[in-house]
């Protein structure tokens, strides 16, 4: 017998329109989108969404779920589940564990980790060195999101700062090759600057002076100087300075681009003005910059010159955020609150829905070539989020769901909550619960 479920008077969003309507699910995927769906079993299960926003699931392309090798700060399923939580459906991680993704046998591991644990649909980015081509080169792109180069150090010291490898490897893949871009020179000679007037308890809000806007640009606008010189496909991941939005186009639809651009939830929420009294909560590489680079952040995004939202999600435990400047690690939990931080941003005035849609779900899924997700489209597998944007609540120790237990939105009230969310046509996620139900699937690329 099939499984099925209709979400009735729901406004789906979808395409940069708010239709009124009814979402008929059945088995894993959408059968059919009406303005008015009848009932004709008594199987059928049906949610009244009167007044309610459906939504496509979210597809995360930048999480750090920390496993293998980091589990004691999160792991595959416990992250995965904080992300139905916060509408999330899909998320692809980041090779920067311990042993790193970066040859073919530990990236089947991890498929094979996230195969038995995760609540939500996954996929894994391939870990570049000075050292792997040969390993890069075997990798298969239709079973993979993408490759990963830091072009700034990470986690993990996977740093790839030989310019004849960087060419080499540019030259040589059709993948995405997303980059974190940041100078290790320029980082080094401020971080020696400061560590000669304060020691290791450098005042948390130099971080965006040493990890500063000279260093993402020079790097960023590096990176793109070898895309256009070799032709390949280039994303730059969490753009965190306004004079970086100009290094992009908006002139062509997003499916033409050859070098494409995105941007974290903290960098469009936070700015320096928060260290203060946020302190190491807010670091994160790159940097939380100005309030002004904030503002020019979101107005790229308005128009087209960055094209993805994600979370940069990377959990650390309070011990070791509660370390000295030096050794205090970067990165914070998201995945749970972007959504909703997105929704707030809505309330603001400053982003619409059908905007948050096209950056969060849409344009990931064009990006990187997802098969049948990141749109309400009949056909396509039922992954779906029910919203209701007026609907308090308070993010607190006692909802947070990230193993780390903490997040740097505590405190925060905000407008609007997820009540649902679908994945593959399952119900995972009804307000603040996760339910036991495994769903999730290994994405599926269209290459």
């Amino acid at each position: 017998m099939k499984r099925q479920t209709l979400i009735k008077n729901a406004k789906i969003v979808n395409e940069g329109k708010i239709v009124e309507g009814d979402v008929l699910i059945e088995d894993d995927f959408i059968k059919e989108i009406d303005s008015s769906i009848s009932v004709k079993s008594a199987d059928i299960t049906v949610i009244d969404a009167e007044g309610n926003y459906v939504l496509p699931g979210m597809i995360d392309d930048q999480v750090h779920f920390r496993e293998p090798g980091l589990t004691h700060k999160a792991n595959i399923e416990t992250e995965s589940k904080a992300a139905l939580a916060g509408g999330i459906t899909s998320f692809i991680e980041m090779p920067n564990t311990n042993p790193q993704t970066t040859t073919v046998e530990k990236l089947k591991e991890k498929f094979a980790i996230a195969a038995e644990t995760s609540y939500a649909n996954y996929s894994f980015m391939f870990g570049g060195t000075n050292d792997n081509l040969d390993e890069i080169l075997k990798v298969d792109p239709k079973t993979v999101a993408g490759l990963k180069l830091f072009l700034g150090s990470s986690t993990g010291n996977m740093l790839v700062d030989d310019p004849k490898v960087l060419e080499k490897i540019f030259s040589s893949t059709d993948m995405v090759i997303s980059v974190h871009c940041e100078d290790e020179a320029t980082i080094r000679d401020n971080l020696e600057k400061y560590k000669a007037e304060y020691g290791d308890d450098i005042p948390m809000e130099m971080h965006p002076i040493i990890r500063s806007e000279e260093a993402c640009y020079l790097s960023s606008s590096k990176a793109i100087e070898l895309a256009k010189k070799t032709g390949a496909r280039l994303h730059v991941f969490h753009l965190s300075t306004g004079k970086e939005t100009n290094l992009f186009t908006n002139k062509i639809p997003l499916k033409d681009k050859k070098i494409t651009a995105e941007v974290c939830i903290h960098h469009l929420w936070f700015s320096d003005e928060d260290y203060g009294k946020k302190g190491s909560h807010i670091k994160w590489n790159p940097a939380v910059k100005t309030s002004k680079d904030r503002s020019q952040l979101l107005k790229a995004l308005l128009d087209d010159r960055i094209d993805v939202i994600a979370t940069d999600h990377a959990p650390h435990t309070l011990e070791e955020k509660s370390n000295p400047y030096t050794s205090a690690p970067s990165g914070g939990p998201l995945v749970q609150h972007a959504l909703v931080a997105l929704l707030e941003m809505h309330h603001q005035g400053k982003i619409s829905i059908e905007k948050i849609v096209e950056k969060a779900c849409h344009n990931p899924a064009i990006l990187f070539d997802v098969e049948k997700r990141g749109y309400i489209k009949e056909g396509y597998y039922a992954d779906l989020v029910i919203v209701d944007i007026n609907n308090p609540w308070t993010v607190n120790k006692g909802n947070i769901l990230y193993k780390c237990g903490w997040s740097p939105f505590e405190g925060n009230t905000f407008k609007s909550r997820v009540t649902h969310t679908f994945l593959n046509g399952q119900l995972v996620y009804n307000n603040f619960k996760v339910l036991n139900v495994k769903a999730a699937k290994r994405l599926t690329f269209n290459r």
